[in-house]
């Protein structure tokens, strides 16, 4: 979700806010003159209406949402009867004065005239006034929400209006989050499938080079291999402890060390008091392999991997480094901005999603230049924990 849309979604929020709480003002404002303490009072009270409100919006257009929001859009209202609905069916209803099968029948028809108009519809009956207004996610209304009253003015019109936006903006910031967490599983799928055919296959042959010669550094590898696949291709949650992906990395470079030997060599400095910091799951990895692939194998003589883990402040500095034969500048900017296919994938996967998880501050740092070696940095916020996709 870019950060123009946020600030977009949360002025509308905002501006809402505004409009209902003129709404309550102008109802107090024609019962006394004496606006201080009763001004305060209803914008203290449509604040927390609101506030109740939105943790069950913020899911989107479900059921025990709508249900467990009904009763504080009622109560700022102060109408009689509300009623959420979504394209096809009543999701919620909270009602002051029961719900019987003539107010339902007032309440359908009055949702179903918004819903295919997109604009705000007004039932009058006698000693009851039906309010319907759309909720809208982009151009399509994808419900409703109707407040009955005894009288409804023009102000009751507008402020329904202003609840059905507030609604809107809700669930428009669900369904941001929905297509911003079915993104980062897509990336994550593509660095599994770019694990796959490439280390998959020379692991294999790696293994079975040692069958005949070393059968116990074969079944050794077995194992490392069986352990490395598990977690790569786990379904438990986007986010791992820097620990855990270590643990992986040290698989991954075992196996890697089968096929070059004594061509690579590995440098770990850790602080222990970062371990336990959550990273989003399968971070490291690909750095790691993008040092091996494309920084080390192309060396007749190898070179050297680095990881350093530190603290600084709130958060985990963690490096990647190597000695290999590094990248022009240029190239590297075309990576990261996707103007290159089926090259370095992992850095650009990894990039995408911290900017997305943690904001745009937070992408790779990378100091490279041609046969100088590349230096892979990342600050990992250590007590922000973003919402974890399951998969």
């Amino acid at each position: 979700m870019s950060t123009g849309l946020q600030i977009v979604l949360m002025v509308t929020t905002v501006s809402v806010g505004i409009a209902i709480i003129g709404y309550l003002g102008f109802k107090i404002s024609r019962s006394t003159r004496e606006m201080g303490t009763d001004a305060e009072q209803a914008t203290f009270q449509a604040l927390h209406h609101m506030s109740v409100a939105v943790p069950h919006l913020s899911r989107g257009m479900s059921q025990e949402g709508a249900a467990k929001s009904a009763k504080a859009l009622r109560r700022l209202l102060a109408c009689q009867v509300l009623v959420i609905s979504d394209a096809t069916a009543v999701l919620a209803s909270e009602s002051s004065i029961g719900f019987n099968d003539h107010l339902r029948e007032i309440c359908t028809q009055t949702s179903a005239a918004a819903l295919a108009d997109r604009k705000t519809q007004v039932h009058r009956s006698p000693g009851l006034d039906a309010v319907s207004a759309p909720i809208m996610v982009g151009q399509t209304a994808v419900g409703t929400v109707t407040a009955v009253s005894a009288k409804a003015g023009a102000s009751f019109v507008r402020a329904v209006s202003e609840v059905a936006v507030f609604i809107s903006t809700q669930v428009s910031l669900a369904e941001l989050d929905k297509s911003k967490a079915q993104l980062l599983e897509a990336q994550v799928r593509a660095l599994r499938a770019q694990i796959s055919p490439h280390f998959i296959y020379n692991s294999l042959n790696a293994i079975a080079s040692f069958i005949n010669t070393d059968p116990a550094r074969a079944r050794e590898l077995v194992i490392e291999f069986a352990d490395f696949t598990r977690y790569s291709f786990r379904r438990r949650g986007d986010f791992t402890t820097l620990a855990e992906e270590l643990e992986a990395i040290d698989r991954y470079l075992l196996l890697e060390k089968a096929r070059f030997g004594e061509r690579i060599r590995v440098s770990l400095q850790i602080a222990p008091e970062v371990l336990p910091t959550q990273i989003p799951f399968l971070s490291l990895q690909p750095l790691v392999e993008n040092a091996v692939r494309h920084g080390l194998e192309a060396r007749p003589d190898g070179g050297l991997i680095s990881i350093t883990a530190t603290e600084e402040g709130p958060h985990a500095v963690i490096r990647v480094e190597d000695d290999g034969v590094g990248m022009d500048p240029a190239e590297l900017s075309e990576v990261l901005a996707g103007t290159t296919e089926n090259l370095h994938v992992g850095l650009r996967n990894v990039d995408i999603r911290l900017r997305q998880l943690y904001g745009q501050e937070h992408g790779l740092l990378i100091d490279t230049a041609p046969g100088a070696g590349t230096m892979i940095t990342l600050r990992i916020p250590k007590f922000r924990a973003p919402t974890s996709v399951n998969r």
